[in-house]
C-alpha cells in the first residue's frame, strides 16, 4: 500500500476521504449476487439506519447506484399517492432541483417560494397546509449546499404530520455531519450519498424511510422503472441484493467509511466538522469578506463567500492557484457571486490554516486587493 497524494477538498462534496477508505476498494472481483456481498450491503443498511437513529423495526435503509439527486428522484416519484400533491420548500438551487423532478413527471405539486436568504416560517407553512388538504408531501432540504442555509426541518415535520403529510428531507449535505434523529425530527424519509458526510466515495446513494410508507406506495402509480422505493426495497427484502447491478467499489469503501465513522463517533464527528467550519469563517472575517448568510443562519457545513467588490478579483485564477497546491475550492450558485467553502470530509483546521495560507499567496501573487486583507496578503 503506497500512499496517496492527499488533496483538501473544500467543494461541498465529494469530500476528503482516508487513504483506508480509498485502499477498501482494492479488493478481489466479486459477482455482486453472492451472499458474502449482501452481506456487506446489509450491514451497511443497519450502519445508516444507526446513523440516522431510526428503529431498524419502523424504518429501512434502500440503497442505489446513483448520485444524491437520484435519491430526490425516488422519493418524489415513488411516495405521492394518486389525488394528492407534494408541498416543495423552496429556498435555493437544490430544492429547485426537488421542483424540476416533479415537473418532469407531471407530479402535482405546490412550491413555497422564499428567498435563497431565509428559512419558512410556521405561519407561513401552516397557511399553505390548511389551504390544500390535498397535500400529500412536505418535502424540504435540511441544507441549502448553494448557500448554506439551515432550514427547520423539526418545526416542518411536526406540521406535516399534524395535516397528515409525509415530511421528506434532503439530507445529502448533513447526513453523518450534523446529527440527525428520525423520530425526534418528525421525518418519514430522508436520502443522502455516500461521498459527503459519510467521507466515501461517489456512487451509492439510499433512502431511509418508514417501512409501513413504503409499503403503501406499491399501489400508488409507477412512474419509474429503475427509481421506484417499493421495488427496490421489496427485491432487496426478499433476495438480499439490489435489483439492478450495484457500485461494487463503492461500496467496500462505504463499508470502511461507516466503520471510520462509528470509531470516531456521532458528537465527535461534528465537533471536527464545526472547529473546521469555525477556522473557516475566522479567515473569511480576518480578510474582511462577507457571506451571503448570517452565522445565525447557517447549518456550520458550507459557507457561501460573497466576491468581494475588487475588479481584480478573478475566482477562476485563484481556483487555480489553490488548486496546483492542493486545496479546491468551488464557485457558487446564488443569486449574488460566491464562492464556496465547506467543511466536510476527513479534514481538520490544520488543513484550514494551511489553505488560508495559500489564498493569501494568491492574493499576493496574482495582485488582487480585498478589504482587510491587502496589507497582509502583500
Amino acid at each position: 500500500m503506497h500512499e496517496i497524494q492527499r488533496h483538501v477538498l473544500l467543494n461541498p462534496g465529494p469530500a476528503t476521504t482516508t487513504d483506508t477508505v480509498k485502499w477498501a476498494q482494492v479488493v478481489p472481483d466479486i459477482c455482486p449476487r453472492e451472499a458474502e456481498f449482501s452481506g456487506v450491503m446489509r450491514q451497511i443498511g443497519a450502519d445508516l439506519l444507526r446513523i440516522a437513529h431510526a428503529p431498524a423495526e419502523e424504518y429501512a435503509a434502500v440503497l442505489f447506484c446513483g448520485s444524491g439527486s437520484l435519491g430526490m428522484d425516488v422519493c418524489l416519484n415513488s411516495l405521492l399517492p394518486e389525488k394528492k400533491r407534494a408541498l416543495i420548500i423552496c429556498n435555493g438551487v437544490f430544492s429547485e432541483r426537488a421542483v424540476e423532478i416533479c415537473r418532469a413527471y407531471g407530479l402535482p405539486h405546490l412550491v413555497l417560494e422564499l428567498p435563497e436568504t431565509e428559512a419558512p416560517t410556521a405561519a407561513a407553512l401552516e397557511q399553505m397546509l390548511r389551504a390544500h388538504p390535498d397535500i400529500g408531501l412536505v418535502y424540504t432540504t435540511h441544507q441549502e449546499t448553494a448557500s448554506g442555509l439551515l432550514n427547520p426541518i423539526r418545526l416542518v415535520g411536526e406540521l406535516a404530520h399534524r395535516y397528515g403529510a409525509l415530511s421528506v428531507v434532503d439530507t445529502t449535505s448533513t447526513f453523518a455531519m450534523l446529527p440527525l434523529h428520525v423520530l425526534r425530527d418528525h421525518i418519514d424519509f430522508c436520502m443522502s450519498s455516500s461521498q459527503k458526510g459519510l467521507m466515501s466515495t461517489s456512487g451509492l446513494t439510499f433512502i431511509i424511510g418508514r417501512r409501513a410508507a413504503i409499503e403503501a406506495s406499491q399501489s400508488y402509480p409507477q412512474r419509474s422503472y429503475y427509481a421506484n422505493l417499493y421495488r427496490q426495497y421489496s427485491y432487496f427484502e426478499a433476495t438480499g441484493q439490489m435489483h439492478f447491478t450495484p457500485p461494487v467499489q463503492t461500496m467496500y469503501a462505504t463499508a470502511q467509511a461507516l466503520r471510520e465513522y462509528f470509531a470516531e463517533g456521532e458528537a465527535a464527528k461534528w465537533a471536527r466538522h464545526t472547529r473546521v467550519f469555525e477556522a473557516i469563517m475566522s479567515g473569511v472575517e480576518s480578510l474582511g469578506l462577507r457571506c451571503l448568510l448570517s452565522r445565525e443562519q447557517m447549518a456550520g457545513l458550507v459557507a457561501a463567500v460573497l466576491y468581494p467588490q475588487d475588479p481584480r478579483w478573478d475566482f477562476q485564477r485563484v481556483h487555480d492557484y489553490c488548486y496546483a497546491r492542493g486545496f479546491t475550492i468551488y464557485a457558487g450558485k446564488t443569486a449574488q457571486p460566491t464562492f464556496r467553502l465547506a467543511a466536510m470530509g476527513a479534514i481538520d483546521t490544520a488543513d484550514i490554516s494551511a489553505f488560508w495560507r495559500v489564498f493569501r499567496e494568491a492574493l499576493a501573487e496574482l495582485g488582487m486587493l480585498i478589504p482587510g486583507a491587502a496589507a497582509d496578503a502583500r
